[in-house]
């Protein structure tokens, strides 16, 4: 059986049949608590970066470039499990559950980051921490698509995931005075904004959008399941007509992953070595998470007008070049054109997926689906941070790194460039058959 496009083309048939959920004031107020919880999982993800130096020089921590990779990984193990597991919970027991407790999660352990005595409980605080960050954004971003009529959700998806640069971003902003004036502890403190003050407001705005089982049989009937509702988790992705397809998204999330999650770990640090202050180093980190907020921007409007795929395939291909132009050691604000750049590439390529990804799969699939892409993705943000730091420990130098990331970006672009073809292939032969 045929794969359906992942293009957005397809579903706008749909649109006046939309009927929301929830009333509409409701929804737009669900749609911004998942985006400021999105903000703060990425301030928590990117966090780790501002502080790697001050944790270089922590008494009694013994770390180096290697270990401190090892410890930057934690996070990103955790995100693995956390996306496998709460994109399927999400879909069985309901999106507000699993978004609430997800944030609770990382809030409370990312807080008690700030009083580990070892790199040991750090890094295993960040480990746990990092379940809650990877459960948190398949599910919000499950949540987000039901609430929007179809034609919206390439642009939504893009826009909601702005709030990971924006975290980093501002991590970077805070961490310049406040690193030198109250220690690398007080960054993890933020968390508690979070904790006390988003949280209490998803608990009054989220509604429970789980599809009724009627709905699951009908949207499984529809996607050509013979099977209905009982067909879920990972194995109806795993099977026709989605398995190719269902690969390919999860190889090019771990492909661009690796490239985002790698510069935003060891930008600070790969920007020291070479010469620069902490606080010029940070404003390198910033111009790298500006660049992605740029990027869910333009993304979002390149998705609905090209297509998510088409469009991630361009953008990846954007952060691939951008990256081996600091190889020729140019002048410094050719440095900060090319970190937005390569943020616009390497973000709007993630965002660009989690919309296509979101496209294709029925609403009973879909918290699943994007699960799975997140999750098997993090391999590559778990294996970022690790090769960065043994490259450095090997002595090759921060060209090293810059290289291993575009080529990151550079295999997620060639991928895409597989599925818009496969798509479009697919496409013809559909309208053939009709």
């Amino acid at each position: 059986m045929s794969q359906i496009p992942t293009e957005p083309t397809a579903p706008r048939a749909n649109d006046a049949a939309f009927t929301p959920p929830v009333p509409r004031r409701q929804a737009i107020m669900a749609i911004i608590v998942c985006w400021l919880l999105v903000v703060f999982d990425g301030y928590d993800l990117i966090v780790y970066g501002t502080v790697q130096s001050s944790l270089l020089a922590e008494p009694g921590w013994g770390l180096d470039a290697a270990s401190l990779g090892t410890v930057g990984s934690m996070a990103f193990i955790g995100m693995m499990i956390g996306a496998l597991l709460a994109g399927r919970i999400s879909d069985a027991l309901g999106r507000r559950k699993t978004i609430l407790a997800c944030s609770i999660t990382f809030s409370i352990l990312t807080i008690a980051c700030a009083f580990a005595p070892n790199a040991w409980v750090f890094g295993a605080l960040r480990l746990l921490a990092g379940i809650g960050l990877g459960g948190l954004v398949p599910s919000a971003n499950a949540m987000v698509a039901e609430l929007v009529p179809p034609k919206w959700r390439s642009s939504i998806a893009t826009l909601m995931m702005s709030g990971v640069p924006i975290g980093g971003s501002l991590a970077a902003l805070l961490g310049i005075p406040i690193i030198p004036a109250f220690g690398w502890p007080a960054m993890f403190l933020v968390a508690a904004v979070a904790l006390f003050v988003v949280v209490p407001l998803g608990f009054k705005y989220l509604p429970e959008t789980l599809p009724s089982e009627e709905e699951q049989r009908k949207e499984a009937e529809k996607s050509g399941s013979t099977s209905g509702p009982t067909v879920t988790g990972f194995a109806s992705l795993l099977r026709a007509p989605y398995l190719g397809i269902s690969l390919m998204f999860a190889a090019a999330t771990l492909a661009t992953l690796f490239a985002w999650y790698g510069l935003g770990t060891w930008l600070p640090n790969l920007m020291e070595r070479a010469g620069y202050d902490l606080g010029s180093a940070l404003t390198f980190a910033l111009s790298l998470n500006l660049g992605a907020v740029i990027g869910s921007i333009v993304t979002a409007w390149a998705g609905d007008r090209f297509g998510p795929v088409s469009a991630g395939a361009a953008a990846a291909a954007l952060a691939g070049v951008a990256l081996l132009v600091l190889l020729a050691s140019p002048p410094v604000w050719v440095v900060y054109v090319v970190l937005v750049l390569a943020g616009v590439g390497t973000h709007g390529t993630q965002c660009l997926i989690i919309a296509a990804v979101a496209n294709h799969y029925p609403n009973h699939m879909r918290g699943t689906a994007l699960g799975w892409a997140l999750g098997v993705g993090r391999i590559g943000a778990v294996a970022a941070p690790q090769v960065g730091g043994l490259l450095l420990a090997m002595g090759l130098g921060t060209n090293s790194n810059f290289i291993a990331f575009a080529v990151g970006a550079l295999v997620a672009g060639v991928l895409l460039v597989i599925i818009a073809l496969r798509s479009s292939r697919e496409l013809r032969v559909h309208k053939t058959a009709a």
